[in-house]
């Protein structure tokens, strides 16, 4: 098995890139060794001092670490756990995906409901897959007076260049489709 990694945006992530499927459906994000524990993989990684957060993409597994840690030194530990997990054929996620990996639904005000669903379908094709490349994910979380509320995940948490991302990528964008749109902000 050959396992790819690419750099992101953010130092502090390297994404890998196993050859098969990792998430059938959705996306996960852990941020810690507690949610980690209904994921065979998240948690061994996590057993990995250096290891901070884990995030689960479709065909990626993205890894964050501690500041002080150094990619030379942990790369491999990575690649040795991530690699004994696929040829062990193990389940990615044990039980069904919790509600924290799905989009949730929102109440939306009827005269909302056409604008948001603009702003799915523009976060779904055009912003979603580009954040996918550097090893993340995107959920929106509502719109209210003209101002969209974004979650982002993976290695876009956190990231240096996460702002300007939002404000001058995704909010332009946005505001040029939408019109009523008046923000982005990071919830």
């Amino acid at each position: 098995m050959f396992i790819q990694t690419e750099r992101t945006p953010n130092p502090s992530t390297l994404k890998f890139l196993p050859g098969r499927t990792v998430m059938a459906e959705g996306t996960a994000d852990f941020r810690d060794a507690t949610e980690a524990q209904r994921s065979p993989l998240a948690d061994r990684l996590f057993r990995i001092e250096e290891v901070k957060g884990v995030f689960f993409g479709g065909d990626f597994i993205t890894v964050t670490k501690t500041d002080d840690a150094d990619w030379q030194l942990i790369k491999p530990v990575v690649l040795g756990v991530i690699m004994e997990h696929f040829v062990a054929n193990q389940p990615i996620i044990l039980g069904p995906a919790s509600s924290d990996d799905l989009e949730e639904e929102f109440e939306v005000a009827a005269q909302d409901a056409e604008i948001v669903s603009q702003i799915k379908e523009l976060l779904d094709t055009r912003v979603r897959p580009a954040v996918a490349q550097d090893g993340g994910d995107i959920i929106f979380r509502g719109f209210e007076k003209g101002v969209v509320m974004l979650h982002l995940q993976g290695s876009c948490a956190g990231c240096p260049s996460s702002t300007a991302t939002l404000k001058m990528g995704i909010e332009n964008m946005l505001k040029h489709y939408v019109p009523e749109v008046v923000e982005v902000r990071a919830v």
